[in-house]
């Protein structure tokens, strides 16, 4: 007999399992939510929340300093990070009662699998509550991953979580990476008044966009005096009284008062009892387009599973987990590819905003992954600085919009733009790709005069239409 039985129970109170949850309670399901944690994950108080608070003052000064006629003062540091802690102290008990409210179940503790549809949740307390349950949902996320680097644990090096909820600013800071962290992080330090190294063991920044995005993120950071350094790694790190030195591939060294390791995330399944139902720990869970893992019962979500690391997909899949399960528990047959009941979206069209200056807005293939996919495209670019909206927009505008075509079908199949406030701009190519939508009808949709939108047209007519 367990403590408690409920028909689903979610491993991880993060926004993706919050959303697993919510959707299967509106549904009629009972439901539960195991959290060892902040009740609202990495994202609300560590990742997408805090840093996008940090970027958006120092974004907006850029923007006013390339306008001339608007007074662009010294920004204040103290009230960058006052405002950050307004949408992301680390409090959860507002979200706490969001579940309470839904008539989710919390449970405050260690949850791990003891067996088919069985979950024990170990108090901080050291007590302890067994859970049975017709469904059961992983969505633990993931946790950063520590690169093999001499010295790395004796230097109390920072994580997203360190850089995110800092105090004060350094006055120098090391960064090992040059993913989306890596750049995102160079770009508040800079212009909050650290000098920044950034270290990345690969030739290019951003290694998974449009190399031109990669090459213009890195000629900003360079020009707001970031040191950058390619193709090359951190071999070994130590303390030298105050600061970290770290030795790099080619025996020269670089110092900086502290050091933030950027260098990707491990799924966090590595103690939730994987191993009791024949998986291994430690793994990314494979999951189907139904976001399931073992037979009708045990599901998927998020950073754990095996989809695209992104919170706005995770919940994706968490919407889609949700359905499937209140589909399956009321014996209906699961619907098709643009159902409510696949993940499709993870194969065609995932997008995602760098926040960086410029940023950088995909969804999509890029070239070099859709001739990966075996398909025959046709990528034309054009400088968004050249279209009278983004003139207006910001002085000496510098900007690239880019789509991939598929030629045998005439559709988009991947589009990046590269520039000053691009961000709303992706979601016209998401609808695009995910619709696909023949260019021939998109030449029909007439952008406003005189916006950043105009692009399109001048992207189409670059494509010959």
């Amino acid at each position: 007999m367990s403590d408690l039985d409920v028909d689903v129970v979610v491993i991880g109170a993060g926004p993706v399992g919050e959303n697993v949850a919510g959707r299967a309670q509106q549904q009629g399901l009972s439901a539960a939510v195991v959290e060892d944690r902040l009740v609202g994950g990495e994202c609300s108080y560590y990742a997408c929340i805090p840093s996008k608070a940090l970027l958006r003052p120092v974004d907006l000064l850029a923007a006013a300093q390339r306008m001339p006629g608007v007074e662009a003062g010294p920004i204040d540091v103290a009230k960058v990070l006052e405002r950050r802690d307004q949408f992301a102290a680390p409090d959860d008990s507002g979200q706490a009662d969001w579940l309470s409210g839904a008539g989710i179940t919390l449970l405050r503790g260690r949850g791990r699998l003891t067996g088919e549809r069985a979950v024990e949740v170990t108090h901080h307390d050291g007590t302890t509550t067994s859970v049975g349950a017709r469904y059961v949902v992983v969505a633990t996320g993931s946790v950063p991953a520590a690169p093999p680097v001499d010295g790395l644990d004796t230097v109390n090096a920072w994580t997203n979580q360190e850089a995110t909820q800092v105090k004060e600013i350094p006055a120098s800071l090391l960064i090992l990476g040059g993913g989306v962290v890596g750049v995102e992080m160079a770009t508040v330090y800079q212009r909050l008044g650290a000098q920044v190294t950034l270290v990345q063991h690969g030739d290019r920044l951003l290694p998974t966009t449009e190399p031109e995005a990669g090459r213009r993120v890195q000629a900003a950071l360079e020009a707001d005096g970031v040191d950058v350094r390619l193709s090359t790694s951190m071999t070994a790190v130590r303390r030298d009284g105050p600061d970290v030195v770290a030795t790099l591939g080619d025996g020269s060294e670089v110092r900086g008062a502290e050091l933030l390791v950027a260098a990707g995330r491990r799924p966090a399944t590595s103690d939730i009892g994987l191993d009791t139902v024949g998986l291994e720990p430690g793994t990314r869970l494979a999951a189907d387009d139904a976001t399931t893992v073992l037979g009708d019962w045990l599901y998927a979500v998020g950073d754990a599973s095996t989809g695209a690391q992104l919170t706005h997909m995770g919940k994706y899949q968490a919407r889609i987990c949700g359905d499937v399960i209140v589909a399956r528990s009321r014996g209906q047959e699961l619907g098709g590819r643009y159902s409510h009941h696949a993940t499709t979206a993870e194969h065609t069209a995932v997008p995602q905003v760098i926040f960086t200056d410029p940023q950088v807005a995909s969804v999509g293939h890029t070239e070099a992954s859709a001739g990966r996919a075996g398909l025959s495209v046709r990528t034309v670019s054009y400088e968004i600085g050249n279209v009278a909206g983004a003139a207006l927009q910001a002085d000496g505008y510098d900007g690239v919009a880019t789509l991939v075509v598929d030629t045998d079908r005439g559709v988009i199949v991947g589009a990046t733009f590269i520039g000053q406030d691009v961000a709303d701009m992706v979601h016209a190519a998401t609808i695009a790709v995910v619709g696909e939508v023949p260019l021939e009808r998109l030449w029909h949709a007439v952008p406003s005069f005189p916006t950043m939108s105009e692009v399109w047209l001048r992207l189409l007519e670059t494509y010959g239409l």
